[in-house]
């Protein structure tokens, strides 16, 4: 995987180049990798080479420094009670995913109509967080391990906006960080919506598993065959 720090876009990156055109416009679909809290770009562009050759892949850092090599999206603290983060700041990560979005279309002459999302842990809050506001930026999203933000309810557009996009939820039913309930409540929780929803559970902790994303590949794959069958 390159480096793509040779643009200048708000966010730092690593690429995976796409191995195939699908239109004769050869602009590619681009597919967002966010990595979780206290991690940063590298760990989820290991992942890259698992997703279809057709994907510009992008590999995102946040921006906020936790320490050596660690980064998050925004800052959270874990009480009894449940994960407590900031409104404020929970909104600036997913506006500035969105912003990124188009930064990245622009810079990688990507197609705009075909971008997909793919998150682990916060990077997955982010990832639907960021669906949920600005559905016309992202194709579909896929959320691994992580749960749904009630600070985006208030923020969510019309549900119109939202019909037929496909979101798929992924979570370890032995998550020691964000418990299964988190990912089966985000899953009854977007059922008020009209989207291609779709809940999968591992045998598996807070992690990922070869089982499950070779499930969230072949989802993001069938996802992008139904956009290249769809009309221009």
């Amino acid at each position: 995987m390159a480096d793509g720090g040779r643009r200048s876009l708000s966010l730092a990156h690593r690429t995976r180049q796409p191995g195939v055109l699908t239109r004769a416009s050869g602009r590619p679909p681009l597919l967002l990798l966010l990595h979780g809290v206290g991690s940063n770009e590298l760990s989820m562009a290991s992942l890259a080479g698992r997703f279809d050759p057709r994907f510009l892949v992008i590999s995102a850092r946040s921006p906020i420094e936790m320490g050596p090599f660690a980064f998050g999206w925004l800052n959270v603290t874990f009480t009894p009670e449940g994960p407590v983060v900031d409104r404020a700041e929970a909104q600036a990560a997913w506006t500035r995913v969105a912003t990124f979005i188009d930064e990245a279309v622009v810079a990688y002459e990507a197609d705009p109509a075909r971008v997909f999302i793919v998150g682990f842990s916060q990077g997955g809050i982010i990832a639907l967080a960021t669906m949920l506001t600005a559905p016309e930026q992202v194709a579909g999203v896929a959320c691994m391990s992580g749960r749904l933000l009630p600070e985006v309810l208030p923020h969510v557009v019309r549900p119109d906006r939202l019909r037929d996009k496909p979101v798929l939820i992924v979570h370890g039913v032995r998550d020691e960080t964000l418990g299964v309930a988190y990912g089966r409540e985000a899953f009854r929780a977007l059922q008020r919506f009209p989207l291609a929803l779709e809940y999968r559970e591992f045998d598996m902790g807070h992690t990922t598993s070869d089982q499950s994303m070779d499930i969230v590949s072949d989802w993001v794959t069938a996802a992008l065959d139904n956009t290249d069958a769809a009309p221009s």
